[in-house]
């Protein structure tokens, strides 16, 4: 008995801990689109001095992140996005085949209210990768270009009770084109463009 009052003395501890430092972890899930700038990948010879550009088209995407606000006004969030885009092959008649874009990535975020506010802007930065997936291929099979870059943007989150928030995020990632392709890619990076909305869970 003496044990079990020990144990409730150090939980009603920590949860006052928790209470007075607020609530530091969340876990989200958001949606939206992903637009893509800069998105000639290749061009191939169709024959009679003709060429076909090879293009990534917009698409959507919807992934989860863990957020740690390990400060009053900045915090970590590692995460993963599946997007999902259609590669046009620019012949006439069009074709266009489904393929598929993962994405993992860090970024640090700095917000212009302090942990507990209810309504948050932020703007962030960091690092990512996406593992490009032709059509006919998976990721499991090893078919992929994977791909370091770097992305940037902002957003906001509001509280909309004590243990939930729902988020806006606006952010643009440049990443270096694949190269499943014969032949080099054309100059700069593909950018990539996030507008997603969705809503976390606050611990």
């Amino acid at each position: 008995m003496r044990e079990t009052k020990q144990w409730l003395l150090v939980l009603l501890l920590l949860a006052g801990t928790t209470t007075a430092f607020g609530q530091v972890a969340e876990f989200s899930f958001s949606g939206g689109q992903s637009l893509l700038r800069n998105n000639l990948l290749t061009s191939v010879d169709v024959g009679n001095g003709e060429t076909a550009d090879i293009k990534l088209k917009d698409g959507f995407r919807f992934g989860f992140r863990i957020t740690l606000n390990n400060f009053r006004f900045a915090g970590n969030e590692f995460g993963y996005a599946y997007n999902r885009t259609k590669l046009d092959i620019g012949t006439q008649p069009a074709q266009e085949l489904g393929m598929a874009i993962h994405q993992g990535f860090y970024n640090f975020l700095v917000y212009a209210v302090p942990e507990g506010g209810t309504i948050r802007p932020f703007v962030t930065g960091g690092a990512h990768f996406s593992n490009f997936v032709p059509p006919g291929t998976s990721v499991t099979s090893g078919g992929g270009s994977t791909k370091f870059g770097l992305n940037y943007g902002g957003g906001l989150k509001v509280r909309v009770a004590s243990m939930f928030l729902v988020r806006f995020d606006v952010r643009q990632y440049h990443t270096p084109k694949p190269d499943f392709f014969v032949g080099p890619a054309p100059a700069g990076w593909l950018r990539q463009i996030e507008a997603s909305a969705g809503f976390a869970l606050a611990l």
